[in-house]
């Protein structure tokens, strides 16, 4: 009888972490198309990390982020952690779009992906070790 009252207080625990890991192979996905361009040297993301002003180094570093974290979204011990750097990494890249490319219209996109990001990154918190103590 308390197993019914149970199961009708809110969503069942298997349909949220199967609808969080939807969500981690969609942004994974995201994450690895979006390396892509930055590692192999795409002329427009060459030319974009040329106004930011940090060198082509950085874009190397930032594509190599994102592909590993696009893999630690899909592996269980890592992907709270793999978001949470995901979101680190949307946070600099808002900050890239508002000052030195001077449009914050296009910080829209980064500042959802990061908002997302941090939500899987909380719903994984057990997963990361700073956090999973508290």
């Amino acid at each position: 009888m308390t197993t019914r009252a149970n199961e009708t207080k809110g969503p069942p625990r298997r349909a949220v972490n199967i609808a969080l890991w939807v969500l981690q192979v969609l942004l994974a996905a995201f994450f690895i198309f979006a390396s892509v361009p930055k590692l192999l040297g795409d002329p427009i993301a060459v030319q974009m990390f040329d106004l930011i002003g940090f060198g082509q180094g950085f874009r190397y570093l930032t594509g190599a982020v994102e592909l590993l974290g696009a893999i630690g979204l899909l592996i269980p011990r890592l992907c709270g952690l793999a978001a949470f750097g995901l979101a680190l990494v949307m946070v600099g890249a808002v900050l890239a779009e508002v000052f030195p490319l001077g449009a914050p219209a296009m910080a829209l996109s980064p500042l959802v992906l990061c908002v997302v990001l941090l939500l899987v990154a909380w719903a994984r918190r057990s997963t990361i070790p700073f956090l999973a103590r508290s």
